[in-house]
């Protein structure tokens, strides 16, 4: 007869083997970065921020599902190209914008913390 903490421990190795197995034998999904791109007249896909800080302006372009501290940048314009956009301002609020919008903030721009590519 098995004692039972035999059968215990003996169970426990065989879920133990079943999940390093599965572990290994199941791949992952593709994993994603937000990449900062050279942004391309030609190319209207692309994520495009306009933003200024300390007097100095500035225009980039995203591509790729992730997030990306923007450095609180006050941001003038936004043109979401083919990309869900969610951004965090400085005041905890997270603003979504679906993609193919282009929106500007003329009169109160947004300080924004963080972008993120859905």
């Amino acid at each position: 007869m098995i004692s039972k903490a035999k059968k215990a421990a003996s169970s426990l190795a065989v879920a133990f083997a079943a999940a390093a197995t599965l572990t290994v034998a199941v791949p992952s999904g593709n994993a994603f970065a937000i990449d900062h791109v050279q942004c391309d007249g030609s190319r209207n896909d692309f994520l495009k921020i306009w933003s200024h800080l300390d007097g100095r302006d500035s225009v980039d372009c995203y591509a790729n599902a992730g997030s990306i501290g923007f450095g609180g940048r006050w941001v003038d314009r936004i043109s979401t190209g083919n990309n869900d956009l969610v951004y965090s301002d400085a005041n905890g609020d997270s603003v979504r914008i679906n993609r193919w919008t282009d929106i500007t903030f003329p009169n109160r721009p947004p300080k924004v913390n963080s972008i993120r590519i859905l």
